[in-house]
């Protein structure tokens, strides 16, 4: 019976641990329905913390009235704003998939012009491909902006039913963002203490956590910025309808790695060649490869300061998977994820690298706090 006691203390501890699963399960699945706005929420946070410090001073230690205005700033500067810009891009959307509905494209006659153009070689290659045939390629495209167009009508139907769901995300993001302004350090600081990891990879790893969303953000969602509005200020002195629906595009596909905004600009560009429209066309080409292009090695440097470590081609598989998996907000918590896993590694190894350099020096290795394991027993 000498052990009973030690066996009581060992049941009561598992037991503890299974409910602290079982509850935190339930506490997701709850959270579930809120988990975007919790993300973004979070995420804004961390970026707009240094406003929210500046006010702090300028408010003299105020945490509530400096987090209130703080949470006004952002409002006013960056979600009107973007609220606005996405009222202009659904009503270019609509605007272009009527006008080509009505009017659709005729490719054969497109397809005649570049074909005369191209060389000889050219369009025997094309003959003996069977690419000349473009009458189901008209078809499929006529098809496709049917299917558009009503996609857009039933969109538009479900906006009524949906506005409810949207609000209260969007009331739910900013209720949580006032806290984590407010409290994010502490909060942070509260986590660290009671995550079951040596304190020392617990503080590494949210420094690298840290590092990566800011790279993520500044040095990718800010470039994606300034790539869209350059390009649309590019198509719009070019003369191409919808520019700042298509600059919306351009921007979106800047913060997909290897495929780039050129997905957009080079198109633009080769249809007003095409077109006829041959200064306008080579001013978007010398534009998107000169300037729009260029924006990436300028601004990251600047931006981000130093490398986050994280290779283009992971980026693109686990931005693609995000996006498939949790949709547009997968294109920030896709790389956000690989930035963790690779940190996570890369401590591991540290780590292991410490306790052998720890057992070459003789056996002793000094942990975080500055002590020996037998001094921190005692």
């Amino acid at each position: 019976m000498a052990h009973q006691p030690h066996r009581t203390e060992e049941l009561q501890q598992a037991s503890f641990l299974i409910i602290l699963a079982v509850v935190s399960l339930l506490m997701a699945v709850i959270v579930y329905p809120f988990a975007q706005p919790l993300l973004w929420a979070g995420l804004a946070a961390i970026m707009f913390q240094p406003l929210y410090r500046n006010v702090l001073r300028r408010m003299r230690g105020r945490r509530n009235p400096a987090a209130g205005l703080s949470l006004v700033i952002i409002f006013i500067l960056v979600l009107v704003p973007a609220a606005w810009i996405a009222s202009m891009v659904v009503e270019q959307a609509i605007v272009l998939v009527t006008t080509l509905q009505q009017q659709p494209l005729d490719l054969a006659v497109l397809f005649d012009t570049v074909y005369t153009n191209l060389p000889q070689v050219a369009r025997d290659a094309i003959d003996r491909s069977g690419w000349a045939d473009v009458t189901m390629i008209q078809t499929r495209l006529q098809e496709l902006l049917t299917e558009s167009a009503g996609m857009i009508a039933t969109q538009a139907v479900s906006i009524g039913s949906g506005a409810l769901s949207f609000f209260l995300s969007f009331g739910v993001a900013l209720y949580v963002m006032f806290f984590l302004l407010r409290d994010g350090e502490r909060i942070g600081r509260t986590v660290l203490c009671a995550v079951p990891v040596e304190r020392a990879i617990a503080d590494r790893l949210a420094e690298r956590f840290l590092g990566i969303v800011r790279a993520t953000i500044k040095g990718t969602g800010v470039v994606a910025l300034v790539q869209g509005a350059l390009g649309t200020i590019t198509l719009s002195i070019a003369g191409v309808p919808s520019a700042l629906l298509l600059g919306v595009v351009m921007g979106i596909f800047a913060l997909v790695p290897v495929i780039g905004s050129g997905a957009v600009w080079v198109p633009a560009g080769l249809w007003l060649l095409i077109s006829g429209s041959t200064w306008q066309g080579l001013f978007v080409l010398l534009t998107g490869f000169f300037i729009i292009s260029s924006t990436d090695n300028v601004l990251r440097p600047i931006l981000v300061g130093r490398d986050t470590g994280i290779p283009d081609w992971i980026i693109l598989i686990t931005t693609l998977g995000g996006i498939s998996l949790v949709g547009f907000s997968g294109i920030v918590l896709g790389p956000l994820v690989a930035g963790l896993f690779l940190a996570s590694w890369s401590i591991l190894r540290e780590q292991r690298e410490e306790d052998e350099e720890a057992e070459r020096q003789g056996g002793i290795r000094v942990d975080a706090s500055g002590h020996t394991p037998d001094t921190a027993a005692d």
